[in-house]
């Protein structure tokens, strides 16, 4: 039972911070620090990644509309819309380089990369970007102000920050995205619904790709802990992304520069003692 708690805290925490900007590995590693499950280690690695998919769940279904370019009417035509099929295809131009680098590196990324010095520098470097980015950004129109305004030239560009924060753990792959997003033009309400599209395929393969690995011999206690972490990101997801949106409209992403650079220091205090 004591699992299963700990199950729903580490969704609660998934929910939150894959959507901000500030790190879900960042989090991740401070609360398995003071507050490990007693799991196997195959297990664990195998379930940080799967309880994403709670998580990226809610990008569907709130986004359903946006994301699904296909119209099914009753006794109609199926009707295909083409400027989600051309987003889609930006997503995937985006999503190359991270997918061509995780199935080459996974494993030794995780061995030499994954570590609480690494994710504490990220998080301020990030951090600082955000801050700068911001202050640059004050007073200055933006470019792309719609998703159809996104080019293939952006979408690379974005994709290669997606890159940085899949080699560079505590980076956060939505604050990276976002990064890239803000610094060549793009509106923060584009970038971060375009960041949340791009984690649908990337979440889903590297789920895919964890639970083959894994294996499907689950114990029940197992299975349970990893449903219940996936329902409970689920749920938080929607209400997050629902208050980023909102809170973007009418303000920037400084605050969040300002919480990686604290959590930073905490994550290399932890890692240094």
């Amino acid at each position: 039972m004591i699992e299963i708690l700990k199950s729903i805290l580490y969704g609660i925490v998934e929910g939150i911070t894959e959507w901000l900007p500030i790190s879900s590995t960042g989090h991740m590693i401070l609360l398995e620090e003071y507050m490990p499950m007693n799991v196997s280690k195959d297990f664990w690695d195998m379930f940080l990644v799967v309880i994403q998919l709670g998580a990226i769940m809610a990008v569907v279904l709130l986004y359903w509309n946006k994301i699904f370019p296909f119209r099914i009417r009753k006794n109609e035509k199926i009707k295909v819309k083409q400027d989600i099929l051309i987003l889609w295809l930006k997503i995937i131009v985006a999503c190359v380089p991270a997918a061509i680098v995780g199935l080459l590196f996974d494993d030794w990324l995780n061995e030499h990369l994954y570590n609480g010095f690494v994710v504490a520098v990220m998080l301020i470097v990030v951090g600082v970007a955000f801050i700068i980015i911001e202050n640059k950004n004050v007073n200055k129109p933006s470019r792309v102000n719609t998703l159809s305004q996104i080019t293939y030239k952006d979408a690379i560009i974005i994709g290669v920050f997606q890159l940085i924060a899949a080699i560079f753990p505590g980076t956060s792959r939505s604050g990276a995205t976002i990064v890239g997003g803000l610094m060549i033009g793009v509106s923060r309400t584009v970038a971060a619904e375009f960041t949340f599209f791009l984690a649908i395929p990337v979440m889903f393969g590297a789920s895919l790709l964890k639970i083959v690995r894994f294996g499907l011999s689950f114990s029940l206690m197992e299975f349970l802990i990893l449903i219940v972490g996936m329902l409970v990101a689920f749920i938080v997801s929607i209400l997050v992304i629902r208050f980023l949106m909102g809170y973007i409209k009418k303000h920037d992403f400084k605050i969040f520069g300002y919480y990686r650079i604290i959590l930073g220091a905490i994550v290399l205090l932890t890692f240094i003692f």
